[in-house]
């Protein structure tokens, strides 16, 4: 904690003085995304996409996952409402990641059999096991782990539209919904585009199709890139 400390101090004299002017928001925040990850302490959301204060309003939790619209009220139900008529974010990001430990929970239960909560969380990811399970019975190892993540955060965009704040906002044409993989060892950035239903990497000045509504099939998994 003593490091952590120090660091409140050091921000505190030496960051904030140059930056207060950005906290500074005439009518309250207008983030521009509501921005959906994992918990996993590597992810440093403003630090990937270079952002400053009031651009993302953020919601983590263990594996990116957001439970169907009444299967559990609470914490995100609530954040993605918020988010949606209270702050009208035009954009929700539900970012995975690779070396995911949320994926091996779901791959493996008993890796938290002592765990009975994060065990409990992790079945609303058990669409993305069971399309896993049966559509790429070859992958094993990283592989089958990254896989999983992608089908995951798919598996959550499709929960996320249960919201009926998120499908009315959607039918009106004033929310876009992204799915994003993040590489933790090389910050590479793949992203789910809606249109050609294959992932792709982010780059500058490229946005790919937002995921339509409802979203179209998924490709044969031969066409899913690994």
């Amino acid at each position: 904690m003593k490091r952590l400390v120090e660091g409140i101090a050091r921000f505190q004299r030496d960051v904030f003085p140059s930056i207060e002017p950005q906290f500074h928001m005439p009518g309250g925040q207008k983030p521009r995304a509501l921005f959906i990850t994992c918990s996993d302490s590597r992810i440093e959301p403003n630090m990937l996409m270079q952002s400053s204060p009031g651009d993302l309003f953020i919601c983590r939790n263990a594996g990116n996952i957001v439970p169907a619209y009444g299967g559990a009220s609470g914490g995100v139900s609530a954040t993605i409402e918020y988010a949606v008529l209270g702050l009208g974010v035009p954009n929700i990001v539900i970012c995975g990641h690779t070396d995911c430990g949320a994926m091996g929970a779901i791959q493996n239960p008993d890796k938290v059999k002592d765990m009975p909560t994060v065990r409990s969380w992790v079945r609303y990811a058990e669409v993305a096991r069971r399309i896993v399970e049966e559509n790429y019975p070859d992958l094993e190892g990283q592989e089958l782990t990254h896989v999983l993540a992608q089908e995951n955060v798919l598996a959550q965009l499709d929960n996320l539209r249960t919201h009926p704040s998120v499908a009315a906002r959607m039918a009106r044409g004033q929310l876009n919904l992204h799915g994003w993989i993040y590489h933790l060892h090389t910050a590479e950035v793949m992203a789910y585009d809606g249109e050609t239903q294959h992932w792709v990497p982010l780059g500058p000045g490229e946005i790919p199709t937002a995921v339509p509504h409802p979203r179209l099939a998924r490709k044969s998994p031969e066409e899913v890139p690994a």
